[in-house]
């Protein structure tokens, strides 16, 4: 993800909307079993993104997610 966001995002917090679980993005279970990442929730395994990167496009689908919050200091 910090080829999409030019900044390190394991620092960055989500909230999944599916239970509400507020938490440091690497805190995610990621499976890559598919063409791109999946990225659920551990406590309710709602799916909270999905990234695919290819032909130098990133697609990232942030649904699952409230929000998501990167500090930049």
């Amino acid at each position: 993800m910090s080829e999409v966001f030019g900044v390190d995002v394991t620092r960055a917090a989500v909230r999944c909307t599916a239970c509400g679980l507020a938490g440091p993005l690497p805190r995610l279970r990621v499976y890559t079993h598919a063409p791109g990442a999946v990225a659920r929730c551990p406590r309710c395994e709602h799916v909270v993104l999905r990234l695919v990167l290819g032909n130098g496009t990133a697609w990232l689908d942030l649904r699952g997610t409230v929000g998501l919050r990167v500090p930049l200091a």
